[in-house]
C-alpha cells in the first residue's frame, strides 16, 4: 500500500485517466473527490467487494440492507 500525505486541495492521480483531489480536511475526517472515466466503478469501502459484471446486483437493496444493518 502507498501512503501519501496531501493538504487540502492536494491532488493524486493514478494512471492517466483518474484524479483524486481533497477537497477538506477536519480533525477526524477527509473529503475528497473522484474523477474517473465512466467506465469505471467507484463505489465506498463499506460496500464490500465490487460484484462481478456478470453479477446483477440491486444496489437500493443493498444500500438498504447496510442503512438497517447499523
Amino acid at each position: 500500500m502507498l501512503v501519501l500525505t496531501r493538504k487540502r486541495d492536494g491532488v493524486i492521480r493514478i494512471g492517466n485517466d483518474i484524479v483524486i483531489r481533497v477537497i477538506r480536511t477536519g480533525k477526524s475526517s477527509v473529503k475528497i473527490g473522484v474523477e474517473a472515466p465512466s467506465d469505471v466503478r467507484v463505489v465506498r469501502g463499506e460496500l464490500g467487494p465490487l460484484p462481478d459484471h456478470d453479477d446483477d446486483i440491486d444496489l437500493d437493496a443493498a444500500l438498504l440492507e447496510l442503512a438497517t444493518s447499523h
